[in-house]
């Protein structure tokens, strides 16, 4: 039985719940766009798929409207994949576990992915209909969205004639986007150097989770707490007060979300374990203070491990004073240099726009640690509507790296998309919601990574505008979605599509 059963419009509805039934996180796409080809060849409608895996499906002009300009709609199909701690779902193979509460539709304890299901359940929709007055339709639907618009770099802009395009991935109801920041992924990469844990330590794992996290562009001027810069502030502390060996760090899932949750496991002496708590305690009490509009849930733990607790690590040749395994530790140096990386890294609004009131121009977002066999790797999300502020905080964090001794990496650099003066798509989506709701719609642009800044890059000329229902807490599990603004957004797109006819 369908979850989303008699939900209005019931075509938008049914196709979001069999979107959801597929996994389709960033990377494993390919379930999701095989399901979009074969529905365009159910329907007998020209579709192509590229290598990628974008794809792009093209439906005729409805009478009276077959000589009409065409116009491209557009979305993606990857999701960011979170879940809460204690919720189990495997997002590879998983379908989402709806639900309806009020007036919202979620997923339970995770994202809900509608950014960007619910633009494919509308081109879905409009693709099935019948009736429907609409010009010829360009339906573009990317992957990998989330991890850098490389589904958007991928397109063959040679199979698009359309110079108008409606994109559907802005979240808030009445809400016209027509500009957007540049982005770029800026890794620094620390070789793993180890040493024994010297004898009579123990395992303590430390954990930051409870944060609200958000949108790492989109979310960043809310000031929220960053879950790898508290567990920075710590570790900077404990090294300065401890003899402390750091064993294994993880933080954060993606480098486009504001980090959530991040652990450190140290080997502590076990005479300094209680001091050591104490002072992870205290620390709780000043973030939990500084954070305590935004980040209400906070929790900062340490947790004694067994002393037989697999931290993960391989263990070392057994200690020759003993005859015990002791485990595999960061050198000293490797830890102060890593911590420092995390304190000294610039993270979030690093300037405000002197055009527009309120609007971030440029910020950084350290959005995830990660620790292999061989690297610390800290990435970090960098944005700017200012081509060249975003070079100058790459450098920044180049130069802090290199002079930390880290390798530095860098990829999915993505344009701005330019605000135009000279929209005639602006103006017939202004009119259209000023004759519907009274009222003037908000026109504005956004501080994060819209796929409009590529296609914009790649169709000299082309009319664009940005817009969606509205859809909270996206890229955390706390994302739903508002049934009315569903229906309203649709209604609304549909006398758009009647008033495209030139």
């Amino acid at each position: 039985m369908r979850v989303l059963g008699g939900l209005k419009p019931e075509a938008v509805f049914g196709f979001f719940e069999e979107v959801c039934e597929i996994p389709r996180g960033s990377g494993n796409e390919k379930g999701i766009s095989d399901y979009l080809v074969d529905f365009a060849n159910k329907k007998g409608l020209r579709v192509y798929q590229d290598k990628a895996l974008n794809v792009i499906i093209h439906k005729p002009g409805t009478a009276g409207y077959e000589g009409s300009p065409p116009v491209i709609l557009q979305g993606h199909m990857d999701m960011v994949c979170e879940k809460n701690a204690d919720t189990a779902h495997d997002f590879e193979k998983d379908p989402l576990r709806l639900m309806v509460d009020g007036d919202y539709v979620k997923a339970d304890g995770t994202t809900l992915g509608a950014d960007n299901g619910i633009a494919v359940a509308y081109s879905l929709a409009l693709l099935d209909s019948g009736d429907i007055p609409h010009p010829p339709l360009e339906v573009v639907i990317t992957v990998a969205e989330e991890v850098g618009l490389e589904g958007a770099a991928q397109i063959e802009a040679g199979r698009l004639s359309a110079k108008r395009m409606i994109n559907m991935d802005s979240g808030k109801e009445g809400v016209f986007t027509t500009s957007c920041a540049g982005g770029l992924r800026i890794s620094l990469h620390f070789a793993v150097e180890s040493a024994d844990v010297p004898v009579g330590c123990s395992l303590v794992k430390i954990m930051v989770k409870g944060l609200t996290g958000g949108h790492s562009g989109g979310d960043i001027h809310h000031e929220r707490a960053n879950a790898n810069v508290l567990l920075g502030r710590l570790l900077y502390t404990l090294g300065e007060k401890f003899n402390v060996r750091l064993v294994e760090i993880e933080g954060g899932a993606k480098d486009n979300a504001i980090p959530r949750e991040a652990w450190v496991v140290l080997a502590v002496e076990k005479s300094e374990i209680d001091r050591l708590e104490a002072e992870v305690a205290s620390h709780a009490e000043v973030f939990g203070n500084e954070f305590r509009n935004t980040d209400p849930d906070m929790e900062l733990t340490a947790t004694r491990l067994p002393d037989d607790a697999d931290s993960g690590m391989e263990p070392a040749a057994a200690h020759p004073s003993n005859g015990t395994t002791p485990r595999k530790a960061l050198t000293e140096k490797l830890f102060r240099n890593a911590v420092a990386a995390i304190l000294l890294t610039p993270n979030g609004v690093q300037a405000m726009d002197t055009d527009i009131a309120g609007m971030v121009e440029t910020s950084n977002n350290l959005g995830s640690i990660r620790q292999t066999d061989t690297e610390i790797i800290l990435t970090n999300a960098l944005r700017s509507s200012s081509l060249s502020r975003k070079k100058m905080l790459e450098m920044k964090i180049k130069a802090l790296g290199e002079s930390l001794g880290a390798t530095v990496s860098s990829g999915n650099d993505y344009p701005a998309w330019e605000y135009s003066r000279d929209s005639a798509l602006r103006k017939t989506f202004i009119d259209t919601y000023v004759e519907m709701y009274g009222s003037e719609p908000v026109v504005m642009g956004i501080h994060a990574g819209l796929e409009c800044g590529v296609f914009g890059g790649k169709i000299p000329g082309l009319d664009m505008i940005a817009f969606g229902p509205d859809t909270p807490g996206v890229h955390t599990p706390d994302e739903c979605m508002s049934i009315s603004s569903v229906a309203r957004v649709w209604d609304f797109l549909l006398e758009v599509m009647k008033r495209l006819k030139d």
